[in-house]
């Protein structure tokens, strides 16, 4: 029964076991469920618990455990996504990589080094790609022809620049053509490519940290002057507990732009 409800939430994500493999998670998409409801009892449970503990001396206790529910639901499906954001993570390290590793093959290829050994080369020299050219490497050694295993790893490496590098070689083996000149065309689309995505990152980054600076730092400043001002007047009293709920909201206000920023910021190392 349990498996049964564990196979239907997972198919509420569409491709999760390809994201899985994507991400480099072993997990069965079943399994991955599971832990997630785990980790979503947890983790939801403790931040329940803070915010009763926090609200209850303000008198908001029923309104915690009337929005418990929702702030389980809202836990379980972020938790779904941690795939999606080591994915993210996996593009990120190879797009900083892609294109040293790709130039550093083709100078392999024009000196005479066999492809195979090309890639135990790259191997060695790249952390990120370097991986999933020593799973290549294995998987040959291993018996497996060459073109199954560049193909297998077409389907499951998360970047697309990566999966147009291999798609190169897979038609460059097919056709007989010279991998290496294949190769040059494919990097240097993929450096015109980032260098478009760090001309478009610095026309966003202005106006980006000029939202920061109004919405994280100076409405906030005002705000919480005003608020201590009425305060005074209305002759309310500003608790602790207050003040903890009001500095949380705002270290998470800014906390979220400073990921955003971060986030936004293109992966690449020319």
């Amino acid at each position: 029964m349990i498996n049964i409800l564990l196979q239907k939430i997972a198919k509420i994500v569409p491709s999760l076991n390809l994201k899985l493999k994507q991400a480099g998670m072993k997990d069965t998409p079943e399994y991955f469920v599971k832990k997630t409801l785990i980790a979503t009892g947890y983790m939801g449970g403790g931040v329940i618990l803070f915010l009763f503990l926090v609200l209850a001396k303000l008198g908001f206790a029923l309104q915690v455990l009337m929005i418990a529910p929702v702030i389980l639901i809202i836990m379980f499906f972020y938790l779904l996504k941690i795939p999606d954001f080591k994915i993210i993570k996996k593009q990120k390290e190879i797009s900083s990589e892609i294109v040293f590793a790709g130039r550093f093959m083709i100078i392999e290829l024009e000196s005479g080094v066999p492809l195979y050994d090309a890639f135990k080369n790259v191997s060695k020299n790249y952390e990120t790609i370097g991986k999933y050219f020593s799973d290549i490497t294995t998987k040959i050694d291993l018996g497996t022809q060459m073109e199954d295993t560049l193909n297998e790893t077409v389907e499951f490496t998360p970047s697309a620049d990566f999966r147009k590098i291999l798609w190169q070689i897979i038609n460059s083996q097919k056709t007989g053509a010279d991998i290496s000149q294949a190769l040059k065309t494919v990097i240097e689309q993929i450096t015109k490519e980032q260098m478009i995505e760090i001309q478009g990152y610095g026309k966003k980054l202005n106006p980006l940290a000029m939202f920061f600076m109004i919405i994280a730092v100076i409405l906030p400043s005002i705000g919480i002057t005003m608020l201590i001002v009425l305060s005074t007047f209305l002759e309310l009293t500003l608790g602790l507990p207050v003040l903890l709920v009001i500095a949380g909201l705002l270290g998470f206000m800014q906390f979220m732009f400073v990921a955003i920023i971060k986030s936004s910021r293109p992966a690449v190392d020319l």
